[in-house]
């Protein structure tokens, strides 16, 4: 099932979106003005921070690193708690978007290619190492559980909004009965709402004096294809039977639990 899915028409945020009219199990659908996705809150203007405001935000998630947090720190949105749940591993630096991470990655090129073979299995690996890894599963399951206590509107944000958001957004929408396909659809959309700031950093990649195998890694760091969020699904499906039971098994996300998340956010 595919839908027209608009994003929040706010300055300075290209990829901030409502997940409210998502269609879900049962004929219900995402109640409007409870679930918001986003990139970074760095440097809103007024006008934004105020129409965010009137969405009765109660809690920002922050999936980004400490240096991340430092180098772009969040706008304030009154009257919302601020949570901040770091999202990393030893091998995902190219998903956090540090000053430094562009030299990181420029070293890493090298081995990259030779153990992956091409950016794209790198960047589905990553995936797989945050939902697969110890340390993430618990900032999963506490996403989760802040999902579930929280009243009024939760926003959660990394970066570009595309990965670590990305991922997040797969498992609640998993959960509340999202059909796959919209699942997907969702997770794609990024690369419209953020064509054309991507389109000049490609024309500059372009013309970077770098190595290829760094630019095709750069430019798989942009994207936000297809094969990346269903290759994950894919790989839990293989492991779990579905993302649901992922939920459950390795998150210890209870039967009640999911009760009261499709109580909250359905309609």
């Amino acid at each position: 099932m595919l839908m027209r899915i608009e994003r929040l028409k706010l300055k300075k945020l290209n990829n901030t979106r409502d997940l409210g009219g998502f269609p879900a199990e049962n004929g219900k659908r995402i109640k409007y003005g409870k679930l918001i996705r986003s990139g970074k809150l760095y440097k809103l203007p007024e006008s934004t921070v105020a129409a965010l405001e009137s969405y009765n935000i109660t809690t920002v998630i922050d999936l980004r690193i400490e240096r991340e947090k430092f180098e772009y720190p969040s706008t304030e949105i009154k009257g919302a708690k601020l949570v901040n749940l770091p999202l990393v591993c030893t091998a995902t630096v190219g998903i956090t978007h540090t000053k430094s991470m562009a030299g990181t990655m420029l070293k890493e090129s090298k081995r990259i290619k030779t153990e992956f073979g091409n950016a794209d299995n790198y960047m589905q690996s990553v995936y797989e190492l945050l939902l697969f890894g110890e340390q993430s599963q618990k900032k999963f399951k506490e996403f989760l559980d802040l999902a579930t206590e929280n009243e009024g509107c939760i926003l959660w944000h990394c970066n570009a909004g595309k990965d670590r958001t990305g991922i997040c957004a797969m498992l609640l929408e998993s959960i509340l009965g999202v059909d796959e396909n919209l699942i997907i659809q969702d997770y794609c959309i990024s690369d419209k709402f953020q064509f054309r700031r991507r389109f000049w950093q490609k024309a500059g990649l372009v013309i970077a004096p770098i190595p290829l195998r760094f630019k095709q890694i750069l430019y798989a760091l942009m994207a936000a294809k297809p094969q990346y969020i269903t290759g994950a699904m894919t790989e839990i499906k293989k492991r779990y039977g579905s993302v649901v039971e992922y939920c459950k098994q390795a998150l210890n996300v209870t039967e009640e639990q999911i009760k009261i998340l499709k109580e909250k956010y359905l309609e």
